[in-house]
């Protein structure tokens, strides 16, 4: 018999949509054990004011799992309110992502898939704190690639949730070297393409324009560019952003690499938001989360799409199959 997938879900910032969508996809019949991590009231009470049944068992671990919903608790430091934010719930909201991790690294749970966090809340709780990636990153030791994937693209970026005047520095010939060697191998390993091709954007606007409007592709993004394709990557660039993602760039293409958050993920968000899925790479797990925020105005009124929960989900299923 196959080993039952096992896959982690941590629902986020309590005061957001996270537990509506929890509440919503733990409605749909399952193949796998889904373990939602965090505080069962929180959840329990949300399902009650969406009108909701909410059936699920207490996880105690992959000898007795089956197909179906499980809480694994973690309790809340505060009681929540839909669409109140809270500080002190902010460490609530790590602990259950450091729960979900220690489940990973022992192989508990074959999977991580993460709900919206709020992260101006948990640095207003005096923890500092720039995203997922970062945060699981550094748990894992390692130092993770973000991608966005649809169906059919998918945006890796070069950095991450850096401010815009920063970005030029942290675009670095390691750092580069480093995301392209974490893309190429993750696109092999875990998407299963062979030999895929990546397009890499420049920085500045067309690219340069050989040396006119910066010289970071000069300097450091044309020769990683060149020294990785010496070495056997099947790249195309640096391409002016505002061509990289046009149909006939994108023909036989497998990736794009963006130098910077908002040069590539604004595309991707407009060509396919419901089934768009953040990947974090170079983990020793899949690790999905869904490519939107905790829109607080929406939690709690039943108004919330679960379909990029859905997708997250998916695709952390077959990255772990």
């Amino acid at each position: 018999m196959e080993k039952l997938p096992v896959v982690a879900i941590t629902p986020g910032e309590p005061a957001g949509v996270g537990p509506d969508l929890c509440v919503a996809l733990a409605r749909e019949a399952q193949d796998a054990a889904l373990v939602l991590i965090g505080d069962p009231e929180v959840l329990v009470q949300r399902a009650r004011r969406l009108g909701l049944p909410f059936a699920y068992r207490e996880w105690r671990g992959r000898a007795e799992a089956a197909p179906g919903t499980y809480v694994l608790p973690v309790a809340a430091a505060k009681p929540v309110v839909p669409s109140r934010l809270e500080p002190e719930n902010a460490r609530y909201v790590l602990q259950t992502l450091n729960v979900a991790l220690e489940g990973c690294l022992r192989r508990e749970f074959d999977a991580l898939v993460t709900g919206p966090v709020h992260k101006g809340v948990i640095n207003d709780a005096g923890i500092p704190f720039t995203g997922h990636t970062e945060f699981i990153g550094e748990r894992c030791g390692v130092e993770p690639v973000m991608m966005l994937a649809c169906p059919d693209l998918r945006v890796a970026l070069a950095t991450t949730h850096v401010p815009l005047a920063e970005v030029s520095r942290h675009i670095t010939r390691e750092r580069l070297r480093l995301v392209l060697g974490t893309l190429h191998r993750d696109l092999r390993q875990k998407f299963r393409i062979p030999d895929p091709v990546i397009s890499v954007c420049g920085l500045n606007p067309h690219a340069g324009e050989s040396g006119h409007l910066g010289r970071e592709e000069i300097e450091v993004i044309g020769p990683i560019v060149e020294e990785q394709k010496a070495l056997g990557m099947r790249l195309r660039g640096p391409l002016p952003a505002d061509t990289a993602f046009i149909a006939a760039q994108l023909t036989g293409v497998d990736a794009v690499l963006a130098m910077y958050h908002d040069q590539g993920l604004p595309v991707l968000k407009h060509h396919d938001f419901a089934n768009a899925v953040n990947v974090t790479l170079g983990l020793p797990f899949p690790r999905t989360s869904v490519d939107h925020g905790t829109a607080l105005d929406l939690a709690g009124t039943g108004r919330a799409d679960p379909s990029s929960l859905r997708a997250a989900l998916a695709l952390a299923r077959r990255l772990g199959a």
